[in-house]
């Protein structure tokens, strides 16, 4: 944010370029910065900010022309702004960029890596034949070498800034606790009752997450969570919202495993919950009304929700290529872990 603003100081009609790794984090960007800089949608008014410009540009949302000429901040996903630069040419907003902040820097090392490689060198390229500087920041909560990224990035030392994890607000204690088992879905099923005593040790009455492989668990998960609940006479104990409210927020969900489990406060959350129903949970564990949530690793990327605990239920997910589990990277369990202590 500090580096959009100085863009603006410095070069007044130069664009911004915000990559993101996933829709949901574009979404959320957008939202956040319509309400600091730019204007908010819904009631219509102008908010107290600079009133910019801010547009998403994704594969779901695709402005005209004439938005995107006019805009100040461009959110874009990598394979879209990989498409659309390809034509600098002829786009004038593309060559009006200025600024390219790249989140999540660390994919550089997964399968989309090559996609974000072509987007900076090609930036870089545009750079030296309209003779007009662009600026790159990268962004990072995972990376073992932070100096060969800024050699790559033309970025001098002075420009480097490795934070340790003592400078979290709030500190991070990570526990890990191993169970045996040779197929994956029993061991498993062997986990969701140290989860449920895990919560009520750690985190009785604030919200806690827990990340599972698959949509599949996240239902199975959550079902084990409320019987365990239920055993102890207390069924509703994660729920913090009148029945009557909830029973009535459940009617209007598509889901029917999230409309069954909703009402004892445990929600579920995976891609490919329909819009309504993820922003319904989300609002509802923002509030606080739900204090566990059941999801897959795509929210370690996505959305920013307050968190007390975490529980990574496993490290493996299988992997349709090669037919087999295998573990997750290791910048996946870092972001999931990252997740705890958030106000």
């Amino acid at each position: 944010e500090l580096a959009i603003l100085k863009l603006l100081r410095d070069s007044p009609g130069a664009k911004t370029i915000y990559v993101a790794p996933l829709k949901a984090l574009a979404r959320e960007r957008l939202q956040d910065w319509n309400r600091k800089f730019g204007t908010q949608g819904g009631a219509g008014r102008k908010t107290p900010g600079l009133g910019l410009r801010i547009l998403e540009l994704t594969g779901d949302v695709t402005p005209s022309m004439e938005e995107l000429n006019r805009s100040d901040i461009l959110i874009v996903t990598p394979e879209k702004w990989d498409s659309i630069s390809r034509g600098w040419q002829k786009r004038g907003y593309v060559q009006k960029v200025q600024l390219v902040i790249i989140d999540e820097i660390h994919l550089l090392g997964v399968d989309r890596g090559p996609v974000l490689e072509v987007l900076v060198s090609r930036m870089r390229f545009i750079s030296t034949q309209t003779a007009s500087p662009i600026r790159f920041v990268g962004l990072s909560t995972a990376l073992a070498n932070p100096r060969d990224l800024a050699d790559w990035l033309g970025i001098g030392d002075v420009g480097v800034y490795n934070f340790r994890s003592s400078v979290r607000p709030v500190p991070l204690t990570s526990h890990i606790q191993g169970y045996p088992g040779k197929n994956y879905c029993p061991r498993m099923a062997t986990m969701n009752k140290p989860c449920y005593a895990a919560i009520l040790e750690h985190s009785p009455t604030k919200p806690a997450l827990i990340f599972v492989s698959s949509r599949r668990q996240t239902r199975l998960t959550a079902l084990d969570l409320i019987a365990y609940c239920a055993s102890d006479d207390n069924p509703k104990q994660f729920l913090h919202m009148p029945e009557e409210e909830i029973e009535a927020i459940a009617a209007t969900l598509q889901d029917r495993a999230l409309r069954d489990t909703i009402v004892f406060g445990v929600a579920l959350h995976h891609a490919g919950l329909h819009a309504h129903d993820r922003k319904t949970v989300e609002e509802l564990f923002f509030q606080g009304k739900l204090q566990v949530l059941v999801c897959t690793s795509t929210l370690a990327w996505g959305v920013n929700l307050p968190c007390h605990l975490v529980i990574v239920k496993g490290t493996e997910y299988f992997d349709a290529k090669q037919c087999k589990y295998v573990d997750m990277p290791v910048t996946d369990v870092l972001q999931m872990m990252g997740r705890a202590g958030r106000p």
